[in-house]
């Protein structure tokens, strides 16, 4: 934990922390839509996957914002 602590540290110290987010967000985004469409096009009769695929994209999209600020409280 500490190392992606670190490795946030550096990224909010630079000028690349727009850029990081907001590519963070774009996976997250496009992990969602791809388990939306896993449920909803296809005859799967297993859900797990497109329900593991929406999670992730959620907390991918979600985490830099709050690694960031934890890299701000304690940095």
């Amino acid at each position: 934990m500490d190392d992606v602590l670190d490795f946030v540290d550096v990224i909010a110290d630079s000028e690349l922390e727009g850029a990081f987010v907001w590519f963070l967000r774009l996976v997250g985004l496009l992990a969602v839509l791809a388990g939306l469409g896993l449920w909803l096009l296809t005859d799967m009769g297993l859900l797990v996957v497109p329900l593991a695929l929406i999670v992730v994209g959620l907390a991918v999209a979600i985490a830099p914002d709050v690694l960031l600020s934890i890299a701000e409280l304690f940095g």
